[in-house]
């Protein structure tokens, strides 16, 4: 069992944040985008483009359901798999706490625009950011556990945030 999953909108810092909160914890860091990946042999954006977005969200949903059974560390799901209602099913019903990391837009553009493996936020990454927020926030509050929210935060203090309100605190 995972201790802990982190979701939330490309640009909420499920990554650095993920990595920064195993490596205090101890335990590995997966991150399912990069699981999806390696398995394929294929950017997501290839696969995008190869299989269209139903095709990657079948093969994600596969992964996430795997690695939420299987994981023993901190997870990091991709910022669509809560579009999935297998995967909010899962989500809601593990006994791992599951964090929804919030950001607001200010803080996301300049994340999601060093990126070019985002392809639904390859156009206009603001205004699109925005649309898939509309749809994905309710998704993101159904399943969460805890709310914390990124804004002007470093990655450190984040994980501080999320050790004192999963009580790991050692």
């Amino acid at each position: 069992m995972s201790v802990a999953i982190l979701i939330g909108a490309p640009g909420a810092g499920k990554s650095s944040i993920g990595k920064a909160l195993a490596a205090h914890l101890r335990v590995q860091f997966t991150d399912t985008d990069n699981v999806i990946v390696k398995e394929s042999g294929k950017s997501i954006s290839q696969m995008f483009a190869d299989d269209g977005e139903a095709g990657f969200r079948s093969i994600e949903r596969e992964i996430v359901e795997r690695e939420i059974a299987t994981n023993n560390g901190v997870l990091s799901l991709g910022g669509g798999s809560i579009l999935d209602s297998t995967i909010r099913e899962v989500l809601t019903a593990t006994s791992t706490p599951v964090i929804y990391l919030d950001v607001s837009l200010s803080n996301a553009l300049p994340r999601i625009s060093r990126s070019n493996d985002r392809p639904l936020l390859d156009q206009n990454p603001g205004s699109q950011w925005i649309e898939l927020m509309e749809r994905r926030r309710p998704l993101y509050l159904e399943c969460a556990d805890i709310v914390v929210s990124t804004d002007n935060q470093k990655p450190a203090d984040v994980v501080k945030v999320i050790i004192e309100r999963l009580n790991l605190a050692s």
